[in-house]
Protein backbone atom coordinates (compact mmCIF):
# COMPACT_ATOMS: atom_id res chain seq x y z
CA UNK A 1 0.00 0.00 0.00
CA UNK A 2 1.53 2.96 -1.28
CA UNK A 3 1.50 5.79 1.42
CA UNK A 4 2.39 9.53 2.03
CA UNK A 5 3.15 10.91 5.04
CA UNK A 6 2.32 14.74 6.27
CA UNK A 7 4.26 14.77 9.26
CA UNK A 8 6.65 17.76 10.08
CA UNK A 9 8.53 15.65 13.12
CA UNK A 10 11.28 13.93 11.59
CA UNK A 11 11.51 11.37 14.59
CA UNK A 12 8.18 10.37 14.72
CA UNK A 13 7.94 10.57 10.97
CA UNK A 14 10.99 8.10 10.73
CA UNK A 15 9.51 6.07 13.62
CA UNK A 16 6.08 5.94 12.41
CA UNK A 17 7.45 4.63 8.80
CA UNK A 18 9.57 2.03 10.12
CA UNK A 19 6.42 0.77 12.03
CA UNK A 20 4.16 1.04 9.67
CA UNK A 21 6.43 -0.31 6.61
CA UNK A 22 7.54 -4.17 8.95
CA UNK A 23 3.96 -4.12 10.80
CA UNK A 24 1.16 -2.73 8.87
CA UNK A 25 2.27 -3.54 4.97
CA UNK A 26 2.85 -0.46 3.95
CA UNK A 27 5.42 1.31 1.65
CA UNK A 28 6.48 5.02 2.13
CA UNK A 29 6.20 6.65 -0.90
CA UNK A 30 7.11 10.38 0.14
CA UNK A 31 6.44 12.68 3.00
CA UNK A 32 5.95 16.43 3.55
CA UNK A 33 6.32 18.79 6.47
CA UNK A 34 4.16 21.91 5.46
CA UNK A 35 0.42 21.83 4.18
CA UNK A 36 1.19 23.54 0.97
CA UNK A 37 3.76 20.94 -0.06
CA UNK A 38 1.24 17.62 1.08
CA UNK A 39 -1.67 19.01 -0.48
CA UNK A 40 0.27 19.73 -3.98
CA UNK A 41 1.87 16.76 -3.98
CA UNK A 42 -1.37 14.47 -2.86
CA UNK A 43 -3.15 16.47 -5.45
CA UNK A 44 -0.92 16.48 -8.35
CA UNK A 45 -0.14 12.91 -8.07
CA UNK A 46 -3.20 11.66 -7.18
CA UNK A 47 -3.06 8.36 -9.00
CA UNK A 48 0.14 7.39 -6.70
CA UNK A 49 -1.05 6.45 -3.83
CA UNK A 50 -3.45 4.54 -1.64
CA UNK A 51 -3.01 5.97 1.88
CA UNK A 52 -2.25 9.63 3.29
CA UNK A 53 -1.46 9.98 7.25
CA UNK A 54 -2.06 13.71 8.08
CA UNK A 55 -0.30 15.53 11.34
CA UNK A 56 -2.86 18.48 12.17
CA UNK A 57 0.38 20.71 12.95
CA UNK A 58 2.73 21.02 10.75
CA UNK A 59 5.91 23.15 10.05
CA UNK A 60 3.86 25.72 8.23
CA UNK A 61 -0.04 25.47 7.75
CA UNK A 62 -2.47 22.99 8.95
CA UNK A 63 -3.11 19.48 8.28
CA UNK A 64 -6.69 20.67 7.99
CA UNK A 65 -5.96 22.34 4.40
CA UNK A 66 -4.21 18.62 3.45
CA UNK A 67 -7.63 17.46 3.97
CA UNK A 68 -9.33 19.93 2.55
CA UNK A 69 -7.20 19.12 -0.48
CA UNK A 70 -7.68 15.59 -0.67
CA UNK A 71 -11.97 15.74 -0.46
CA UNK A 72 -11.25 14.91 -4.28
CA UNK A 73 -9.41 11.52 -4.50
CA UNK A 74 -10.69 8.37 -5.60
CA UNK A 75 -13.17 5.74 -4.02
CA UNK A 76 -9.87 3.22 -2.71
CA UNK A 77 -8.21 6.13 -1.37
CA UNK A 78 -7.83 6.58 2.40
CA UNK A 79 -6.83 9.56 4.34
CA UNK A 80 -6.18 9.07 8.26
CA UNK A 81 -5.35 11.67 10.91
CA UNK A 82 -2.85 10.54 13.29
CA UNK A 83 -2.33 13.88 15.91
CA UNK A 84 -1.74 14.63 19.43
CA UNK A 85 -4.88 16.75 19.38
CA UNK A 86 -7.66 13.73 19.05
CA UNK A 87 -10.38 15.76 21.03
CA UNK A 88 -13.63 15.07 20.21
CA UNK A 89 -14.07 18.64 18.19
CA UNK A 90 -10.56 17.76 16.31
CA UNK A 91 -12.54 14.17 15.46
CA UNK A 92 -15.57 15.52 14.18
CA UNK A 93 -13.49 18.86 12.27
CA UNK A 94 -11.56 16.04 10.07
CA UNK A 95 -14.87 13.71 9.86
CA UNK A 96 -16.49 16.74 8.10
CA UNK A 97 -13.78 17.11 6.11
CA UNK A 98 -13.70 13.51 4.72
CA UNK A 99 -11.28 11.67 7.19
CA UNK A 100 -11.52 7.82 7.17
CA UNK A 101 -10.16 8.01 10.85
CA UNK A 102 -8.52 10.13 13.65
CA UNK A 103 -5.65 8.25 15.15
CA UNK A 104 -3.83 9.66 18.67
CA UNK A 105 -0.16 9.07 18.58
CA UNK A 106 -0.39 8.40 22.17
CA UNK A 107 -2.56 5.75 22.37
CA UNK A 108 -4.02 4.53 19.00
CA UNK A 109 -0.82 3.58 17.01
CA UNK A 110 -1.36 -0.26 17.76
CA UNK A 111 -5.49 0.59 16.08
CA UNK A 112 -3.45 2.81 13.18
CA UNK A 113 -1.57 -0.71 12.15
CA UNK A 114 -4.71 -2.57 12.59
CA UNK A 115 -6.31 -0.39 10.15
CA UNK A 116 -3.29 -0.22 7.49
CA UNK A 117 -3.31 -4.53 7.54
CA UNK A 118 -7.25 -4.11 7.11
CA UNK A 119 -6.32 -2.37 4.34
CA UNK A 120 -4.11 -4.33 2.47
CA UNK A 121 -6.05 -7.76 3.48
CA UNK A 122 -9.40 -6.12 1.66
CA UNK A 123 -7.46 -4.55 -1.02
CA UNK A 124 -7.05 -6.89 -4.15
CA UNK A 125 -3.86 -9.44 -4.66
Amino acid sequence: MRTYIVEDNPTIRENLVATLEELGGVSSIGFADTESHGSQWLTDHAEQWDLAIVDLFLKQGSGLGVLQACRGRQPGQKVVVLTNYATADVRARCLQLGVDAVFDKSQDIDALIDFCQGLNHNSPS
